[in-house]
């Protein structure tokens, strides 16, 4: 279970000043379930996941991963999490077999565990025909594949996902998503942001609509649509996201 309560990132900007990155967010995702995160670029998505992570500290608020605070036990939330971006980088001059035995030690896993691990997430996602080239020579995709590894080996029950399928191919695509997929159905709890609406359609179970760091909406997809009245997904956000802007605005003059 991920849980978060009035959860808020703000930043100091020297050329405009206060920057409310996530402004007071309230979501929870469930274990079997896909949470999806959606919003334009910008919204927040990223700022959100890396507070889950602990890569960064949240201004405000508070969050639960597995039952862990972020702040109080980073140390057991990092144990517990995996998460992976688009932007997530490799050794280049290690091979993929390499990274991802460096990354076990690095989880102190033991030697027979991690053997079996690496055997294991090599098969499933279809890396062994590279798995001892530098990944300096390695195509995007393939890389990828490398990264969702590394995230997966310690078998841990929650699963961040930022944006993974950006830049891919649409047989690479194909593969992370069915992965991401399978993770849900062995009872893990998946977090996944994205702006991409047939990858909402396909994969959420559950979606919060974020917008300039606030929560504009919650629900399944089919109850994102029938609170807008829209059948087609991206109409139903384009209506909710400019129905916040506008809100905003309004308050804003009024003020």
């Amino acid at each position: 279970m991920v849980r978060t309560n009035g959860l808020k990132k703000h930043f100091k900007d020297p050329k405009i000043g206060l920057k409310k990155a996530v402004d007071g967010i309230d979501i929870e995702a469930k274990p079997g379930r896909i949470f999806g995160l959606l919003g334009a670029n910008g919204a927040g998505k990223t700022t959100v996941l890396r507070m889950l992570s602990t890569v960064i500290k949240p201004t405000a608020g508070t969050a639960t991963v597995d039952g862990l605070d972020v702040v109080q036990d980073a140390q057991k939330v990092r144990a517990s999490i995996g998460f992976m971006s688009n932007s997530t980088a490799l050794y280049g001059r290690l091979t993929p077999r390499e990274i991802i035995r460096y990354f076990g030690a690095l989880y102190d896993m033991d030697d027979t565990l991690l053997s079996q691990r690496i055997a294991y997430v090599i098969d499933k996602l279809q890396i062994q025909e590279f798995a001892d080239r530098p990944c300096d020579k390695l195509s995007t995709g393939q890389k990828q594949r490398v990264s969702i590894a590394r995230t997966i080996l310690h078998d841990p029950p929650v699963l961040f996902f930022d944006e993974p399928t950006a830049g891919l191919d649409v047989v690479t695509s194909q593969t992370v998503m069915e992965f991401i997929e399978e993770a849900r159905d062995q009872g893990k709890t998946v977090v996944f942001s994205t702006h991409i609406m047939s990858e909402v359609e396909r994969m959420c179970d559950d979606v919060a609509v974020i917008h300039d760091g606030l929560i504009v909406a919650t629900g399944t997809p089919e109850t994102i649509r029938e609170m807008t009245g829209e059948r087609n997904l991206e109409r139903a956000f384009l209506q909710l996201v400019k129905f916040q802007a506008g809100y905003v605005s309004s308050k804003a003059v009024n003020s």
